[in-house]
């Protein structure tokens, strides 16, 4: 990894700290500049536009986000069982609601932000088109019945558990046996061939 490679990750880094305490509001270059200890003038040489920074924003959180799933591989479709999936899947939820916390409040406001600027939401589409590649190859070694139409859906269960629970207006269960459970009982729903036993 160069030099190049490193500081501008550490920029990105900064730019998600940044929007995660201050919003987009104060998401600046002068602002990325403080929370990451550089010279000031330093993330816009790297980036010389807001575009581009926010766009490295993104870039940043597909990578981290990516890393955190290949820590759990079953939720990558490298299981076929689906209480292993189930589990992993939890264990995400968890994570992101607790130690990744902040990247996912700065996920939530470059969402936001999104719907105001067309040229972010081009690059928040790629994104979205990944994780839908990811969870629809989760999906089918589960054996679901109709992967690439039900991976928006277990995306949107995942992405609003932690949404919720980020917000206060849900609260993950305390116990992880249940959340397990719950996601489980999600999976076997999109396994389930019409016409079988409920």
């Amino acid at each position: 990894m160069t030099d190049t490679t490193t500081r501008r990750q550490q920029m990105a880094d900064a730019a998600i700290t940044t929007l995660a305490q201050a919003g987009m509001r104060g998401l600046t270059h002068r602002a990325v500049d403080q929370t990451a200890d550089l010279p000031e003038g330093s993330c816009s040489y790297y980036f010389r536009t807001r575009q581009a920074l926010l766009q490295a924003t993104v870039e940043r959180l597909v990578e981290v986000d990516t890393a955190d799933l290949a820590a759990r591989p079953a939720v990558l479709g490298q299981s076929a069982v689906p209480a292993e999936i189930a589990e992993a899947a939890a264990d995400v939820v968890r994570h992101w609601t607790t130690s990744a916390g902040e990247r996912m409040r700065a996920r939530y406001e470059l969402m936001l932000e999104a719907g105001r600027r067309p040229e972010l939401q081009a690059a928040l589409d790629r994104a979205r088109d990944h994780y839908h590649r990811l969870a629809e190859n989760t999906l089918a070694a589960a054996g679901a019945t109709d992967p690439a139409t039900q991976a928006p859906l277990f995306i949107a269960c995942l992405d609003g558990l932690v949404f919720r629970h980020l917000t206060g207006a849900d609260r993950l269960p305390a116990s992880p046996e249940t959340l397990n459970r719950t996601l489980l009982d999600l999976l076997h729903g999109f396994t389930r061939r019409p016409g079988s036993a409920t």
